[in-house]
């Protein structure tokens, strides 16, 4: 036994309508033999007689008349998902989300987030700002469909492929006595006379600086003060608080125009940030689209200084 499917629900609809096998025929562009033909599987199916035949009309049985308001609603439910799918093959409608730190949001990617929202003004986007933790689990958790940021716990079920590294350095005043030598790098026992500020331990910078920092104790101990954000810690700097120690990328957001970033003479201090996906899960068209374009963004962009492109965008 053949299952009842769209092909019968279209026959049905299309006789009950036309009143007439000849006319729905035509208009479905099929033969009348083939349209007479679904219309018996379908009764069959069924176990009971939808269309009452006469030599001059068809119309519906009682059992007909209570099944074709169903048919209807069921073919338009169907036809409107199928639309839904197609649009969002376009990217016509859809959603799309990223996570990334606040550093990246804030200077990689707004022109690809203002191109995206141009060409596809229908597709919500959601920038998810979260440390390197909450991007991982962002992408774990499908809340987002992809993320930038560090490898900070190498989670199984993520991907983790390399796009940038960025050097640390000493982020402070531009009138702080350490310029006065006219330093291009700055040796991290150079600061140790120096208040540290630093963000907080829930930061994935900060928790990446406290392994490096191991063999400098000293500079641990001078910390003055300790900030939730980037932002806070350049205000701080600012006030002449002390001096921070920090990846370039995050040093060249907008909140640190006024201060100096010079980069630490320790090349095996960076940070990676890589592109974040779930393992396993295919991305809507709308993800593979902005994913699309932020790879290529940072193939043409000129990074910050102390910021550098993994080999593959190089390419």
């Amino acid at each position: 036994m053949l299952p009842i499917n769209y092909r019968h629900l279209i026959a049905f609809i299309a006789v009950s309508r036309q009143g007439s096998f000849t006319q729905a025929a035509a208009h479905l562009h099929v033969t009348q033999s083939t349209l007479t033909a679904t219309i018996k599987q379908l009764e069959s199916q069924t176990g009971i007689q939808l269309l009452d035949r006469t030599t001059r009309r068809v119309h519906l049985t009682q059992a007909g008349e209570r099944f074709f308001p169903v048919a209807e609603r069921l073919v338009s439910d169907f036809d409107a998902a199928l639309s839904d799918l197609k649009a969002s093959a376009l990217q016509q409608q859809g959603s799309v989300s990223l996570a990334a730190s606040a550093s990246v949001v804030s200077t990689l990617l707004p022109h690809v987030i203002a191109q995206y929202r141009q060409d596809f003004p229908n597709v919500a986007m959601t920038i998810i700002e979260e440390g390197a933790s909450g991007i991982e689990s962002g992408v774990d958790d499908n809340r987002a469909d992809f993320g930038i940021g560090s490898n900070h716990s190498n989670q199984p079920t993520l991907h983790y492929t390399p796009l940038i590294k960025d050097q640390y350095g000493v982020v402070l005043p531009q009138d702080h006595p350490i310029l006065d030598q006219n330093p291009t790098l700055i040796n991290p026992s150079d600061i140790t006379n120096f208040p540290q500020i630093f963000l907080t331990k829930d930061n994935g910078i900060r928790l990446q600086l406290d392994e490096y920092l191991q063999q400098w104790p000293t500079i641990s101990k001078r910390a003055a003060v300790e900030a939730t954000t980037p932002a806070t810690l350049a205000s701080l700097i600012k006030s002449g608080m002390g001096v921070s120690i920090l990846p370039a990328l995050a040093a060249s957001t907008s909140a640190f125009t006024e201060l100096t970033f010079v980069p630490l003479d320790q090349p095996d201090m960076y940070r990676e940030l890589c592109l974040i996906t779930r393992r396993g899960r295919s991305l809507s068209p709308a993800g593979e689209e902005l994913m699309r374009r932020v790879i290529e963004l940072l193939k043409d962009i000129t990074l910050p200084p102390g910021v550098e492109k993994a080999a593959h965008l190089l390419i």
